[in-house]
């Protein structure tokens, strides 16, 4: 469910920009103005539930929000039809929506939050319209306080920008202390396109020299990973079980039909 086309977020190292989405500019949102009718009758024709999820082409929390809400209508429609879902977002205004989403939770309700690094500066430059990854933790607190299972989307890990364990080990526990339930790891990055043109010209604004260690490194494959992507995948692995953390989202069971009783 992508409610919007674009994000003002305008992280450097974002997929969508690529040529296979069809996005002529990113920078523009376009508002999906249709969106909350469209969704009601979809919802109204499925029989068989599943997780919605939103958050992957375009944040349902960018600043478009504040304006048009169509985040918060589409919560109220999933509440009616007591559907599940999992939102993906880099935004703590995902809380003033906590009284929809402690409605949608009855049925279930996943918010994973996209953090890369827990440096506030270096995540200013890698992720300038985003909210500080200090304020998505708080969120994750707020969110876990209320029952709702939050988590991280901890990718992509850019090589030689945010490639070390103590980067890693820091996302890990700073989520298990705001009251993460699951980590979402993916180490390294794309380079696609239009995506990989973008980011080459951010890191020549704010990361000099990086640019040339990337060409060095992967030349114009679509892969990136760090060189030292197993260690840091085994860390990964390793402290997720040690604080009790699920690798990942646990797939959506809906609650089994109810059974004519047979009168004999």
């Amino acid at each position: 469910m992508n409610l919007y086309r674009g994000c003002e977020h305008q992280c450097i190292y974002c997929d969508s920009r690529s040529e296979c989405y069809g996005i002529e500019d990113f920078r523009d949102v376009l508002v999906k103005v249709n969106a909350i009718p469209l969704l009601r009758r979809e919802l109204a024709s499925k029989r068989i539930k599943g997780y919605i999820g939103t958050g992957s082409m375009s944040d349902p929390y960018t600043r478009a929000e504040r304006t048009y809400r169509l985040t918060r209508q589409a919560l109220d429609v999933i509440a009616e039809f007591r559907f599940p879902i999992h939102m993906l977002t880099k935004s703590d205004r995902v809380v003033e929506d906590l009284d929809r989403l402690v409605e949608v939770n009855r049925t279930g309700a996943l918010i994973s939050f996209t953090i890369t690094t827990v440096d506030d500066d270096l995540a200013a430059r890698l992720e300038p319209g985003a909210p500080s990854p200090s304020r998505r933790l708080r969120a994750m607190e707020t969110l876990a306080s209320h029952g709702i299972s939050t988590g991280v989307s901890m990718m992509p890990i850019l090589p030689f920008l945010e490639d070390t364990e103590e980067n890693i080990a820091a996302i890990i526990t700073r989520a298990r202390d705001a009251g993460a339930s699951y980590i979402i790891g993916g180490i390294g990055m794309t380079l696609r396109d239009r995506q990989r043109e973008h980011f080459y010209e951010c890191l020549d604004r704010h990361f000099a020299g990086v640019r040339e260690r990337y060409q060095r490194a992967y030349g114009g494959r679509y892969e990136a990973k760090p060189p030292n992507g197993d260690r840091l995948w085994c860390l990964y692995r390793d402290l997720c079980d040690e604080y009790g953390l699920t690798k990942g989202v646990t797939p959506y069971e809906p609650h089994p039909p109810a059974t004519q009783l047979s009168l004999f």
